[in-house]
């Protein structure tokens, strides 16, 4: 991974952490996938957007109805949990 990228991550993260207001280090609980039965959808403010058969990681599990997860683009966003298989 070269500075720049490294520097991107960072900038990334902390402007997760601003906006969940998510306190301490970021670290990976473990994955999930997205139902393949599930209906794509699209992002809205916190929420990430959905596609079928994608594995997500787990951040934190933040009620019963949704889950904060992270995307392969490093995107950050809250998950319905009804959609969401474990692997």
């Amino acid at each position: 991974m070269t500075l720049k990228e490294c520097k991107k991550e960072e900038k990334m993260d902390r402007e997760f952490q601003k906006k969940f207001k998510f306190e301490g280090s970021i670290s990976v609980l473990t994955q999930m996938m997205v139902d393949p039965a599930a209906t794509e959808k699209r992002g809205r403010a916190k929420n990430l957007p959905l596609r079928r058969g994608e594995i997500l990681d787990v951040i934190q599990f933040t009620n019963q109805e949704q889950i904060l997860c992270r995307n392969s683009q490093r995107r950050y966003g809250y998950v319905p949990r009804a959609v969401m298989l474990p692997l």
